[in-house]
């Protein structure tokens, strides 16, 4: 092993500072990236299911009254 002790293992050679801080560093940013991706899906399926809801609500409504598109009188303004 390259270290003797523990204690110089985690001294580094002196450069236990600089090690120790990227490490702490690069970790902390990987579990950021980590809880962000499960925030952001977990707003995403919110999201899907809120839209899902409002279609199934205007579904119905849509097939019992279907609008007329009827335009007579746009269609007499344009032919003059």
């Amino acid at each position: 092993m390259a270290f003797d002790t523990l204690n110089d293992f985690f001294a580094m050679g002196g450069h236990a500072v600089y090690v120790w801080t990227s490490w702490g560093l690069t970790l902390a940013l990987l579990v950021g990236l980590v809880v962000h991706a499960f925030q952001e899906r977990r707003q995403l399926m919110r999201q899907l299911q809120r839209q899902a809801r409002r279609e199934e609500r205007r579904q119905p409504q849509s097939r019992t009254s279907a609008p007329s598109i009827s335009n007579s009188s746009e269609a007499s303004t344009h032919d003059a």
